[in-house]
């Protein structure tokens, strides 16, 4: 698994520090996309999302920071102690006053002039000051999770003293100075957060807080701690709105905290029934629509441009969303997409979708929404995660969470801001996941589409990552049971004997049988007609010498593999006199990057790699789904090369090839030119005996989305 850290979903348009008596505070500034590139804020609503307690960084923030950035120009600060801040030393370096005075200063350097302040826990005494400092510069404040001690704490955390000795170190006697200097630091992390985040299925979130709890020293967060053992609750003065979200649930200040609060500002309060401490992290959906409505009401008013089309002037429109990890995705869309058409004549189809989808999309002459100029994008998050051919799929997924957060929040402005009759989603996995965490938002038929169902933990993870992927997949059914009828369609492109014969985790289903019971099935789509293939001297390749076709998909994770192929060609061309090679790199790859072999023609992006797939003798790829289906449906020998700890092309796709009794795989460790070469002869002369695939996949799809219209 990589060990990198985790890679923000938005970069910062300006980075950069404010020193106040010896005391550095490092800030990021994010413009919204009509004033990118200007450094000034005066005339621009700002939002600023306020530290809190030091034992967490600006990062929790993560989750709004790239939404609120379309639409506002946002400001991160590392609180004192934690990020990137200078972290002093002693008690009352982290007195209320410090905060409040270093979050002017940042104003300042940032050039902020109206602001809405966005605080959690700690942070929102320290913003309700610094609005009564501000005066008419402070539009308005949200205050979430309040901390500002206004009533007391639950009788769980009252017994035991912060400062004394106990005998025990149970529940919240590990809030305690001398548990955290003496060794038992982690062990509280480990508690804190879990009473942070007491939703189910909260792993991400309390992993994340466990991170960003060890990049502060313990003896600095007792420091933090003795700062605010002198505080005197108290609200100031304001003369703006305030708003106030609580969970219910909260389990480190009680909801009573949020509705005396709402009371002497007299402000808003928005109670998240079931939600814990911190909900801008655990719901964000809710919590960034909440703030973006807040803040639009609270900034100058703009004047409103919009047209509404009475429902019989309407015409009949689908927005299709398309997996960008695998082209193949994209040539099966476009499959279902013609069929669609013939069978509904007239319907319109736009198409949400990112780089390098929107390649295949614009070559096809499809209209994609202005809007998937705004998708942040998921191939470089993949790329960025993966080691030399090792990618750890489930976590890579994991660790896209912000940036899933913001894409589904660009879908939701889309589906807002027009009518869609359908939403078909192929692998849209943050549409899928946030419309069951949001099911209010649901306003249009949805179809969902998948080739592999089921996390599945990889040996080397453990018990640690089998009970992962057992909590994901236990959460996803729960989901099902509750909103059944949130997906007016579950679509698994493949049949039931496809599907891997595992479960879902212990005491969980067995996903054979589940995925029979919750989804149809539509046979394999490849997205052309085998019959229409080009004659092989068609494409310029000589019939007269054998062809070996090398291809690792549409991301830019291949170009070790591209690599090993590389080396091994002088060695297939002795063995196998004659054998030509034909490099593609995909979109993502610049060919100028590969070193140039004899014998072998590099290539960048084909758009109809699958008529180059069909010409070949035999082929060699990643371990994805659709090329090794598209090579078993033009009936090429192949071998295919799993990428290392990727859960769907270790478990899923090889159990698909097995059935269908295609494809030859090796692991990459095997790919020597030795074996590659020997591997490639044997493939050239033993005969295929694949099982033949379906062609009428694409026009059963369509006839479930017709369905649905």
């Amino acid at each position: 698994m990589s060990s990198k850290p985790q890679r923000p979903a938005r970069s910062a348009d300006r980075e950069g520090t404010v020193e106040r008596a010896g005391v550095t505070i490092a800030y990021r500034v994010y413009d919204p996309a009509a004033t990118r590139g200007s450094s000034a804020g005066g005339d621009v609503v700002t939002v600023v999302l306020m530290p809190t307690w030091s034992i967490v960084s600006s990062r929790i923030w993560k989750a709004q920071v790239a939404y609120l950035a379309r639409h506002f120009r946002v400001v991160t600060f590392d609180g004192r102690g934690s990020g990137r801040s200078s972290a002093p030393v002693g008690g009352p370096a982290y007195a209320d006053s410090e905060f409040v005075a270093d979050t002017l200063a940042v104003l300042t350097a940032t050039g902020t002039g109206t602001c809405v302040l966005v605080s959690l826990s700690r942070g929102v005494p320290w913003a309700l000051q610094v609005a009564h400092e501000l005066g008419d510069q402070a539009l308005g404040v949200v205050c979430i999770g309040s901390a500002a001690g206004l009533v007391p704490a639950q009788e769980e955390r009252i017994r035991w003293s912060w400062g004394a000795r106990h005998e025990t170190t149970d529940g919240w006697a590990k809030y305690n100075r001398h548990y955290w200097t003496e060794g038992g630091y982690d062990d509280f992390l480990q508690f804190f957060f879990q009473e942070m985040f007491p939703e189910p299925h909260s792993s991400k979130q309390i992993e994340d807080g466990i991170g960003w709890g060890h990049e502060i020293a313990p003896e600095r967060l007792v420091d933090t701690e003795s700062a605010r053992q002198d505080r005197a609750p108290g609200v100031p003065a304001l003369t703006c709105p305030v708003l106030v979200i609580h969970g219910t649930d909260d389990k480190i200040r009680p909801l009573a905290e949020g509705v005396k609060l709402a009371e002497l500002t007299g402000g808003s309060l928005i109670t998240v029934e079931g939600g814990g401490h911190a909900p801008n992290v655990r719901d964000p959906v809710f919590v960034n629509r909440l703030l973006k409505d807040f803040i639009s009401q609270v900034s100058p008013a703009q004047p409103v441009r919009r047209t509404w089309t009475r429902a019989l002037n309407r015409p009949q429109r689908v927005l299709y969303l398309s997996s960008p990890i695998g082209l193949g995705h994209a040539r099966r869309d476009l499959a279902i997409a013609r069929a669609l058409r013939e069978q509904r004549p007239g319907v319109q189809i736009d198409w949400l979708a990112q780089h390098p989808v929107t390649r295949v999309l614009a070559d096809a002459g499809e209209t994609v929404h202005p809007a998937s100029a705004h998708l942040l994008n998921e191939s470089s998050h993949i790329e960025f995660d993966a080691d030399e051919h090792d990618l750890h799929a489930f976590q890579a997924i994991r660790r896209m969470d912000e940036l899933l957060v913001a894409n589904f929040l660009t879908f939701t402005d889309v589906v807002d801001d027009r009518h869609y009759d359908l939403v078909v989603g192929d692998e849209a996995w943050e549409v899928d996941y946030f419309l069951h965490e949001n099911p209010e938002l649901k306003r249009f038929a949805y179809a969902w589409l998948t080739d592999f169902v089921g996390w599945l933990p990889m040996p080397a993870g453990g018990s640690a990552e089998a009970a992962l992927t057992a909590d994901y997949n236990a959460e996803m059914i729960e989901q099902r049971v509750r909103f059944r009828r949130l997906r007016d369609r579950s679509l698994f492109i493949g049949d039931p004997d496809d599907i891997v014969d595992e479960t879902f985790g212990p005491g969980l289903p067995s996903i054979r049988s589940w995925t029979a019971e919750n989804f149809d099935f539509t046979g394999y789509i490849t997205g052309f007609d085998s019959s229409e293939i080009p004659d092989r001297s068609t494409l310029g390749y000589p019939l007269d010498a054998k062809l070996c076709l090398v291809t690792v998909g549409g991301s830019g994770v291949g170009t070790s593999l591209l690599h090993r192929v590389l080396d091994a060609i002088p060695l297939a061309r002795r063995v196998v006199p004659g054998l030509n090679f034909v490099i593609v790199t995909g979109p993502r790859i610049d060919p100028s990057s590969l070193p140039p072999v004899e014998g072998a023609t590099i290539h960048g992006y084909l758009p109809d790699l699958h008529h180059h797939l069909a010409a070949a003798d035999v082929a060699i790829t990643q371990g994805g789904l659709t090329t090794c289906m598209e090579l078993t449906a033009a009936r090429v020998p192949f071998i295919y090369i799993p990428l290392q700890n990727h859960f769907e092309q270790t478990f899923h796709v090889p159990a698909r090839l097995a059935r269908h009794n295609a494809g030859h795989q090796l692991p990459y460790a095997a790919c020597t030119p030795t074996t590659l070469t020997d591997t490639l002869a044997k493939l050239l002369t033993n005969p295929v005996d694949y099982l033949p695939l379906p062609t009428t996949g694409a026009q059963t799809a369509a006839t479930h989305l017709t369905n649905l219209l």
